[in-house]
């Protein structure tokens, strides 16, 4: 009886596609030596921020930018604690103690245009001193320039009573420009009052310096 035979393997078609061999997996993306230094001197910068060390915090963010510039992706987050450890290192402006000084702070924030730090100083000045023309006068201009016509003609008729000058100055003043349409700011102006024998030396704004 003859033995079975295997028949061979038939070879594939010519115009079969033959499958690609798999490709390797992907293992995780390899980390520069430098990385890992800069990482190490970027933590340095952190601790001794959190330490309150802005000076040596500051010194060491700008070694990472300048020791290792091709590590791109810690520059951004490097220049945000140097802008922080820049801030805190900024001294900041004494606040004024003095009346003499509030008022010369007022002035310098209405002459800039920051006329609510102009108001908390004037407002010391005030609290303090009520019978201060010069504050008063100043708080009326505050007010005018930020569009309060009443509050500003309060304190102008405060000041005016208080030290008749400040009729005259405020009538050619031009930062009281806002009130100028107001009837009660024209009776202001128009209103005599008794002049006193105490007068304060008027308050020269913006417009009159």
């Amino acid at each position: 009886m003859p033995s079975s035979l295997v028949p061979p393997e038939r070879p594939a078609p010519a115009n079969q596609a033959v499958p690609p061999p798999p490709q390797p997996v992907p293992g995780p993306p390899q980390r520069r030596t430098t990385y890992i230094e800069a990482v190490a001197l970027y933590e340095r910068g952190l601790e001794t921020l959190q330490r309150h060390d802005f000076p040596g915090a500051t010194a060491l963010f700008e070694s990472v930018l300048r020791l290792y510039p091709e590590e791109k992706e810690l520059h951004e987050r490097v220049r945000l604690y140097l802008n922080i450890c820049q801030r805190q290192a900024t001294p900041k402006e004494a606040a004024p103690q003095t009346r003499e000084e509030r008022l010369y702070a007022a002035t310098l924030a209405i002459n800039g245009g920051r006329y609510d730090q102009a108001l908390a100083n004037l407002r010391l000045v005030r609290d303090e001193d009520p019978d201060n023309d010069h504050a008063l006068y100043m708080l009326a201009v505050a007010h005018a320039q930020r569009g309060e016509p009443a509050e500003a003609i309060a304190h102008l008729e405060r000041a005016i009573a208080l030290n008749p000058e400040n009729r005259a100055l405020a009538k050619g003043d031009p930062d009281l420009e806002p009130l100028r349409g107001d009837d009660a700011f024209r009776t202001a102006l128009d209103t005599p009052s008794a002049s006193r024998s105490d007068r304060r030396r008027p308050f020269r704004s913006r417009g009159s310096r």
